[in-house]
């Protein structure tokens, strides 16, 4: 998730909620954004496990039937974003070898270049809003790459976060042993869970560390027993207050703001950043392991790590 400006121009916030199997997952609010309803007519991660049978082995696929197929699962129209969701440059028609990577940086690009690939796919793509349009500088060198070589560009940001089983928020969840027990916020984007027993920071701290391989930096009121998590993966330490409101006693993140450390001291919660790249590597990966089930394609996740 990008991060997001300022504490004061939220949008109305949505809340979210799981509806029963095959029902999928809603989020429910008011304004100009439609609430968006996951169709789970097959569990993606049953996919992933061999438990379907799988409608599509050929080895290849036209990157339109790709893109459309993508859009069906992560539902991108339902979302308003800060960059374009789905293809962002294109290029061969057919795939049979996918990249992928959190951001499509020049490394990432060059290791698609030199492994063959059809389609780099990215949670971190390019044009964001508000960025500067001029095709210059770092932004000529990597759509040269990519225009060379013939690979298709394609990113899907927020769809990628709120997904209820290949998104950021529920793989973190996943790979820290926390199920989640609903979503709330804008866009659904805030993950919480009520935690069996309470843990403490440091037990907070060392399972971050673990599970992320990378050392999180904890403020706020570190002797706060902990007994509801909630988290929203990349720069969304400016949903802290919401995560308050939810009745978090500690929030995890990845970056982290001046303002973060004041807010989470005189709330007396946990503030957790945990690296805006380590807590969003998860979705990128399941979405290919789930691209490469569904297609019988090659995929590889390439990983450009990054201290932030």
């Amino acid at each position: 998730m990008a991060t997001r400006s300022g504490a004061g121009g939220h949008a109305a916030g949505r809340q979210g909620r799981y509806l029963p199997f095959g029902g999928g997952i809603e989020a429910c609010g008011h304004g100009r954004t439609p609430a968006r309803r996951y169709d789970v007519r097959w569990n993606v991660m049953e996919i992933l496990r061999g438990g379907h049978e799988m409608a599509h082995v050929s080895g290849s696929v036209p990157i339109r039937e790709l893109l459309a197929y993508l859009d069906e699962v992560l539902q991108p129209a339902g979302i308003k974003d800060y960059s374009p969701n789905g293809l962002q440059v294109e290029g061969r028609e057919t795939i049979g070898r996918i990249v992928t990577a959190v951001t499509a940086t020049r490394t990432v690009i060059e290791a698609a270049v030199a492994r063959g690939a059809d389609a780099l796919l990215v949670h971190h793509g390019y044009f964001w809003k508000g960025e500067d349009p001029r095709v210059i500088g770092m932004k000529k060198g990597r759509l040269a790459a990519l225009l060379k070589a013939d690979i298709n560009l394609i990113a899907y940001h927020l769809p990628l976060d709120v997904h209820p089983e290949l998104g950021n928020n529920a793989r973190l969840g996943a790979l820290l042993g926390w199920p989640v027990d609903a979503y709330a916020g804008e866009m659904g984007l805030i993950a919480r869970h009520r935690l069996p027993a309470p843990i403490g920071a440091g037990e907070l701290a060392s399972l971050l560390a673990q599970r992320l391989e990378r050392e999180p930096l904890l403020v706020g009121d570190l002797e706060q027993p902990i007994r509801t998590v909630a988290w929203c993966t990349g720069g969304a330490q400016d949903f802290l207050q919401e995560a308050i409101d939810l009745g978090a006693d500690a929030f995890i993140s990845g970056e982290i703001s001046e303002r973060t450390t004041h807010l989470a001291r005189e709330a007396g919660v946990i503030y957790a950043a945990a690296g805006h790249h380590a807590t969003e590597r998860g979705g990128i990966q399941a979405l290919g392991d789930h691209l490469a089930a569904r297609f019988g394609l090659a995929v590889e996740f390439v990983d450009d790590p990054n201290p932030v």
